[in-house]
């Protein structure tokens, strides 16, 4: 604004300058025309040219008087706004130099903001790096993942497959820890053995002869497993199904009329038999034969009739038998 008034004030100065001029242009102008009509007819317009001369004369004192205070008016209005511009001017180089400064901070943070921005472009280009080496690792990861899926599902599949055996297993291990049972039951069945011999303790002597065959029955038990033995009767009774081995041994004096003869017997039919005959002295004889029993088989000794069998503290005359296996 205040450069537009000094701009206003120089062409006002002007103006007054010009104006001043034309006056005088004008006014020499006028005093040659009148010199000149004086000249042709000095007489008849004397009086004109006089009268023109003091107006002109007036007219340039008036114009004079006119200018001169405007024109220094205006000079101290523009010494004034010149000095006032001076200042401004002192201000604006101060405000520039500090612009300056802010402009030579701002290029130097420029160059910082810069030089961050290449360092955090840096950054970000090892950072899409190592993201890039972390997607192929996470797709590596996937991969395996995917095979690690596949393969729980496969070893599931086994397990499953593995429960069905040993839940197969598990019933085939019912079947047989029953069968365990049943065969530790017919096991402790099967142990059937026996051995006994005729005389009780404390006593001996001959058993017969008779008029007719007797059972024989061995009183002195040495074992009875299975308990199928009865020392009452001298019967065997055959628990289970199966082969059983039987021996008989037995022993006599010399007598001429009277033999030793003893016969095994099942249900009650001869199967075996063991003699001696003599006149003096002792005589023994024994035999053993393996037999096919079916449950409640019955196995005895047999004395026949007119015969006779010693046996004593000793223990001569025996009779055993066992189960060798089941059928």
């Amino acid at each position: 604004m205040r450069m537009k008034s000094v701009v206003s004030l120089l062409v006002l100065l002007h103006c007054c300058l010009s104006g001043a001029q034309v006056h005088k242009d004008r006014d020499g102008v006028s005093v040659n025309e009148i010199q000149q009509v004086d000249y042709e007819d000095r007489e008849s317009r004397g009086k004109d040219i006089q009268t023109d001369k003091q107006r002109a004369e007036a007219a340039l004192t008036h114009s004079q008087q006119t200018c001169q205070p405007d024109i220094h008016t205006v000079l101290r209005e523009m010494s004034t706004m010149m000095a006032e511009q001076r200042v401004e001017l002192r201000h604006t180089k101060t405000e520039l130099g500090a612009m300056e400064a802010r402009l030579r901070d701002s290029e130097s943070r420029l160059t910082t903001s810069e030089s961050r921005l290449i360092d955090s472009e840096s950054r970000l280009t090892d950072s899409e790096s190592r993201l890039a080496a972390s997607e192929r690792q996470l797709t590596d990861s996937e991969s395996r993942l995917t095979a690690s899926e596949s393969q729980v599902e496969e070893l599931s599949k086994m397990n499953e497959a593995q429960a069905v055996k040993l839940n197969s297993m598990e019933t085939r291990s019912n079947i047989t820890e029953s069968h365990v049972e049943v065969l530790k039951r017919n096991s402790q069945d099967r142990k059937v053995a026996f051995s006994a011999s005729l005389a009780a303790p404390g006593q001996g002597g001959n058993t017969g002869p008779f008029n007719t065959g007797i059972t024989l029955v061995y009183r002195h038990i040495y074992s009875n497993i299975g308990n199928a033995y009865n020392p009452t009767t001298g019967i065997f009774t055959a628990p289970v199904r199966g082969l059983y081995l039987f021996r008989f041994y037995m022993y006599g004096e010399g007598d001429s009329s009277v033999p030793i003869t003893t016969a095994l017997h099942k249900n009650g039919h001869h199967v075996a038999v063991a003699h001696a005959h003599q006149a003096t002295g002792g005589t023994n004889s024994s035999n053993g034969v393996s037999l096919l029993l079916e449950v409640g088989d019955v196995v005895y000794m047999y004395l026949w009739a007119g015969n006779k069998i010693y046996d004593s503290e000793y223990h001569h005359s025996t009779f055993s038998g066992h189960l060798l296996f089941t059928m």
